[in-house]
């Protein structure tokens, strides 16, 4: 990933403009904060782009930028230079806020997937799973998915720093699950990236504690170019603070900041401020999490941002570089986030919609099997989906447990009863634990006339 450029001093092609034609102004001031097609576009773009009629690309930027400015709200919080940061919120911004107030928090009308209580947990482990395997691999874990899911279901033992990595944020999301309460405090922070780190770094002592030197950059992996410097280290402290005061709303003196956009900001700024020496992108999208949930937007305990910003993870790195080269607006950032909400949402509805289909599909196979017909739950249907397209498959008490955030036992009588009682599965010993196992005729014995 490359610097962007940064933009010209709108004010000084101003100036210039003036000076040539004291009728400019009126003209520059007839430019919006968006493009014809919408977009709140950076320097770096908007320059290759053809100008309208009449003016130069610089006076164009110098005319959308002066209607940014008026826009313009400052937020509590500042650079390494001591400039305030901004936002503004055009009209896709108030669109996308308005669109995840009425779709992701409340007493909204969800599928019966993620309300229903026995299907709820299956679901909310599958989301954890997906972001803790999401976000570390945006930070260079290589394990697959596949293994990574089968470690946590099975309890294993992490293999390599790899996996240690996704076993870390798995417990960093189910803490901000049992925390999402209480307000956000320097304490809270340090124990979360202690999490995130754990048994990952060269030296486990500096884990959970703010990095003591400057040599801390963001650095890009292929060309070496220094992308971010971070704020100095002995600032460290009294910015911490400040952006949990923010966090908690405790900043606001009377001034409305939609919880959406505050979430938002703390992602980018515990990112910008990089207080620790590793693990500061999957701390800050954990701090995203915990502020959605503390606001009301249950929905997004559901869903993985870091598997969308993998999926396009170059535009999430020039979101951040787009704020920093253009006066610290946080607009970049902001409406690139809720584009990423966004998607994650409807990858989950999506997602819901496949899983529901086949949950059906399974009951109707059953309905040739009258002994079996309404005797089966949530969890012993999804397990009858998956037997079904993997014959030999060997399922175990704890990774049934694992998956669907029940008890031993009632994972064990799950199990059981579809070997004991249904003979579906076939159950054998291996040591002390028990195997369930999908035998070939399985599908036979599933759709079999009683």
């Amino acid at each position: 990933m490359r610097l962007p450029v940064f933009p010209p001093d709108y004010k000084a092609v101003i100036s210039a403009s003036l000076e040539q034609d004291g009728e400019a102004m009126e003209l520059l001031t007839s430019f919006t904060p968006l493009d014809d097609k919408g977009r709140y576009l950076h320097w770096d773009k908007l320059r290759h782009l053809p100008a309208p009629e009449g003016f130069s690309s610089e006076q164009w930027w110098a005319g959308v930028k002066f209607s940014r400015q008026r826009a313009y709200k400052k937020l509590p919080l500042f650079d390494k230079l001591g400039k305030p940061f901004v936002f503004s919120a055009p009209d896709s911004v108030q669109r996308e806020l308005h669109w995840l107030d009425k779709n992701a928090s409340g007493s909204i009308q969800a599928e019966d997937a993620v309300t229903n209580p026995q299907m709820r947990n299956t679901y909310l482990i599958r989301s954890l799973v997906e972001e803790a395997i999401s976000s570390s691999q945006l930070e260079g874990a290589s394990t697959t998915r596949h293994e990574a899911k089968e470690m946590i279901r099975q309890q294993r033992s992490p293999s390599d720093k790899s996996e240690q990595m996704i076993f870390n944020n798995y417990h960093a999301m189910k803490f901000i699950g049992d925390n999402k309460d209480e307000l956000l405090t320097p304490s809270m922070v340090f124990e979360l990236q202690r999490i995130v780190t754990e048994n990952t770094l060269d030296d486990d002592l500096v884990a959970g504690k703010f990095r003591d030197g400057d040599e801390v950059h963001v650095v890009d992996n292929q060309s070496q170019v220094i992308l971010h410097t971070p704020p100095l280290a002995a600032e460290l402290k009294s910015r911490l603070q400040c952006l949990c005061d923010f966090a908690n709303g405790n900043d606001d003196e009377g001034v409305f900041l939609h919880p959406v956009v505050r979430a938002i900001v703390l992602h980018f700024m515990l990112a910008y401020d990089h207080p620790f020496c590793d693990g500061n992108g999957r701390t800050a999208r954990a701090l995203f999490y915990w502020a959605m949930a503390r606001q009301g937007y249950w929905l997004l305990e559901f869903v993985s941002i870091s598997k969308v910003i993998k999926a396009a993870s170059a535009q999430y790195g020039k979101a951040f570089l787009y704020t920093e080269t253009d006066d610290n607006d946080i607009t970049y950032f902001l409406i690139h986030q809720l584009e990423v909400i966004h998607r994650a949402i409807e990858a989950l509805h999506g997602y819901l919609d496949r899983k529901t289909h086949d949950i059906e599909a399974t009951e109707q196979l059953l309905m040739q099997n009258k002994s079996l017909k309404g005797k089966l739950n949530f969890r012993q249907l999804a397990l009858l989906r998956h037997a079904l397209k993997h014959p030999r498959f060997t399922y175990v008490v704890q990774e049934h447990q694992q998956s669907h955030g029940v008890s031993y036992d009632i994972a064990r009588k799950d199990l059981s009863e579809l070997s004991d009682k249904m003979k579906l599965l076939v159950k054998t010993k291996q040591g002390k634990r028990y195997l369930f196992v999908v035998p070939l005729d399985f599908e036979q014995r599933v759709t079999q006339k009683v």
